[in-house]
């Protein structure tokens, strides 16, 4: 039994959830941008998170004890996939590929059950038109195309990063207190 299997769970959510509040406040910084690099407004982003492969022999051991062979082979797909079927980060993320949020494997080789980011989304709405004939970025109509970005709901969703990231930490912390517990137990 791996001791430190929760500790590495709890880890890949608190990447996660970093990388949540980083696409919030990206959000936020570019909540004014009328004109990107592609020529229109800034697009919000939304993270999609996916749950890690876990432990292949685990789910066969466990789809043979109910009889249920569909769990055993999602499993083996999702493994030999690299733990996403989803394709990868777009390059907004690239500098933080070196943390491989994609890797489902722990440093033993073994796999661990977490979550991952499995891909950055463009939000689908549409523009917010504002009248703004001075403005360079407006249309011939003298309408101005700003991002639909709601700060009040970019909030609430850094709070739940926030309150993820920390309810992770604290089950690290509480691990960390039980084997060390269980240490002391042992030298006695």
């Amino acid at each position: 039994m791996n001791l430190f299997a929760m500790m590495e769970t709890s880890g890949s959510a608190m990447q996660a959830e970093r990388m949540r509040a980083e696409v919030v406040a990206t959000n936020m910084a570019n909540a004014e941008t009328t004109r990107t690099a592609t020529g229109g407004p800034y697009r919000r982003q939304e993270l999609v998170f996916a749950a890690n492969a876990g432990d292949p022999e685990f789910a066969s051991t466990l789809s043979a004890a109910t009889g249920s062979s569909a769990l055993a082979t999602a499993a083996s797909q999702t493994a030999s996939s690299g733990g996403s079927a989803l394709p990868p980060l777009p390059s907004l993320l690239a500098p933080l590929s070196l943390l491989d949020l994609n890797s489902s494997l722990s440093g033993s080789g073994t796999a661990v059950p977490g979550v991952h980011v499995a891909q950055v989304v463009e939000d689908p709405s549409a523009p917010l038109k504002r009248y703004d004939p001075g403005n360079p970025d407006a249309g011939e109509d003298g309408y101005v195309s700003y991002p639909d970005i709601n700060p009040v709901t970019e909030m609430v969703d850094l709070m739940g990063a926030t309150r993820a990231y920390g309810l992770n930490s604290s089950a690290v912390q509480a691990e960390k207190g039980m084997i060390t517990s269980a240490l002391e137990i042992a030298k006695s």
